[in-house]
């Protein structure tokens, strides 16, 4: 079986070659080749320290160690929805974007049988590690493991120290010293972690590859859970469900809200049938309820020809009546929405149903039918 290490690494690529000299001083399998999660601000920083200044070559022939592969490739830049490497990981889309791929690099290692994977987490921001430890506890095999690695004080954070060496090498340390490195002492701490993948659904572990982190989180907090809330704020224009929220507009907050109307009532659904367009109420139901928190123009004037003030006073010579487009349009986008963000067998919960019958289709909240308790916010 092919060991190999998965590092993440920031400002300090150090963290590598002293992972590797604690690997071999507790006597632990080498790596035959090396993985490192980065972003592009860093990469400089790291194949600088490790090649051009040859460093990890320095490490393999003072200790005589087998060849270790670090090719170019095997530098994965932390991207974006787009495919596009992060220039860092400070704003919060940033810290998505590195969440989601973490969690689809381990995905990718951990399905390769015939390699046991080594994980540290001593490099990169705290989040990083966050990140890599938890897509570890969620993938992680039997064959792998996860450490930290730590140097005394008198070397932490010194620019050029690497590893400690066989023979005397003096650098410059801290606030203007000078220290051996063959006087630094490392030391790898191997972290005990739960390995959640024999107790998680194999057609989760499946969507991973292509669901987002939060996704994945919001999967596996609702399998546990026997009563599902769905809460709708419609001040906020959000829908928020198995911990993940879901922004919507003005328009398509009032829309779910005027559906879950007709979801709850008797016949629990709403009918457009061949008299839709002929009737004034289906607009006026779903303008009361976009009146309470919109007064959008482009809705108000432009799709049911009405002013916001002459509805609000009951004139309502002018307005036209609810287009069947207007529905399915509007579901539509909403759905999207809801699909985009969460996986699909929490999605297929709360998304607004439809079923076409000769001349009429009927729209339903599907939460209603999955029996999701709504809690709504005005």
């Amino acid at each position: 079986m092919k060991n190999v290490l998965l590092i993440v690494t920031g400002a300090s690529p150090q963290v590598l070659t002293e992972t590797l000299f604690a690997l071999y001083q507790q006597g632990k399998p080498m790596p035959e080749e090396i993985f490192v999660i980065t972003t592009k601000s860093t990469k400089a920083m790291l194949t600088d320290g490790l090649f051009k200044q040859g460093n990890l070559a320095k490490l393999i022939a003072d200790y005589k160690l087998p060849c270790i592969k670090l090719p170019d490739e095997n530098i994965c830049l932390i991207e974006d929805d787009k495919g596009q490497p992060i220039n860092d990981a400070k704003s919060e889309i940033e810290q998505t974007y590195m969440a989601d791929f973490i969690t689809r690099k381990v995905f990718e290692l951990t399905n390769k049988n015939d390699i046991s994977i080594h994980a540290s987490i001593a490099g990169g921001r705290k989040t990083m590690a966050f990140y890599l430890g938890y897509a570890m506890s969620l993938l992680g095999r039997e064959q792998d493991s996860l450490s930290h690695v730590f140097v005394n004080s008198e070397f932490e954070f010194v620019r050029d120290f690497y590893y400690p060496t066989p023979y005397d090498h003096i650098i410059d340390g801290k606030n203007g010293t000078q220290v051996n490195c063959i006087n630094a002492n490392v030391t790898l701490a191997e972290i005990p972690f739960v390995r959640m993948r024999q107790s998680i659904d194999e057609t989760l572990i499946a969507n991973m590859q292509s669901a987002s982190f939060s996704q994945t989180v919001a999967s596996l907090n609702s399998a546990h859970k026997k009563d599902l809330t769905l809460e709708v704020n419609a001040k906020a224009k959000t829908l928020t469900f198995a911990g993940i929220e879901i922004k919507l507009t003005a328009k398509e907050t009032a829309f779910y809200l005027w559906l879950n109307q007709y979801s709850q009532n008797e016949n629990k659904q709403l009918v457009v049938g061949r008299d839709f367009e002929e009737s004034l109420r289906y607009s006026k139901e779903y303008l009361m309820l976009l009146q309470q928190n919109s007064s959008d123009l482009r809705i108000f004037r432009d799709t049911f020809g009405i002013e916001p003030e002459d509805f609000r006073e009951g004139i309502h010579s002018n307005l036209k009546v609810m287009e069947k487009t207007f529905v399915q349009q509007t579901r539509s986008r909403i759905n999207s929405k809801i699909n985009k963000v969460l996986p699909n067998e929490l999605a297929k919960k709360i998304a607004i149903d439809s079923n076409n019958q000769s001349f009429e289709t009927s729209y339903w909240l599907s939460a209603v039918t999955h029996n999701i308790k709504i809690n709504i916010t005005a």
